[in-house]
């Protein structure tokens, strides 16, 4: 099925879901955070990272989170598909718009996690806090000087809650 449409859209349950475009604050913390961690992957050639605008449907619904990451032994050619991820990635975030709280993405992490995503971030500018997800469902908050790392998903990646948001 093709939709024209202006704007990052995703398909949740046989439904076109319009997606309002990031404010400046959310949009400014999502840039950073992919500079950040698009460096550290690029730098240690880890694999592949996707901004918002990328698409993953390894299930019947399409997703775009903010930042997301394939390791690169999932793609061992080296060749990306041309249309949407139908692998689900290794590692996500999403950074929440100023009316949203991380219950509102309960859902989306749900499905994440049974799509087998490894690592899922919800960054939260509102709290100025980080909800870590963990393949197995164990989840942490993390704030102010609590360091965030890549656990097994991007070995070796920290960075200080409160640097996300400064």
């Amino acid at each position: 099925m093709r939709i024209k449409h202006e704007g990052k859209v995703e398909l949740v349950d046989g439904e076109v879901k319009l997606m309002t475009p990031a404010g400046m604050e959310q949009g400014w913390i999502n840039a950073r955070l992919t500079a950040r961690l698009g460096s550290y992957i690029l730098r240690r050639k880890l694999g592949f990272f996707f901004d918002a605008q990328t698409g993953f449907r390894p299930k019947e619904n399409m997703r775009a989170p903010d930042f997301s990451f394939v390791s690169r032994e999932r793609f061992p050619d080296r060749k990306l598909p041309k249309g949407f991820g139908h692998i689900p990635p290794d590692f996500v975030v999403e950074v929440l718009a100023p009316d949203e709280t991380v219950d509102d993405y309960e859902g989306k992490v749900a499905e994440y996690l049974s799509w087998g995503v490894k690592l899922i971030w919800l960054v939260d500018p509102n709290t100025e806090t980080v909800t870590v997800v963990k393949s197995g469902g164990e989840r942490k908050v993390l704030k102010g000087n609590d360091v965030l790392t890549g656990e097994d998903v991007l070995p070796g990646f920290k960075i200080r809650v409160k640097t996300i948001f400064a």
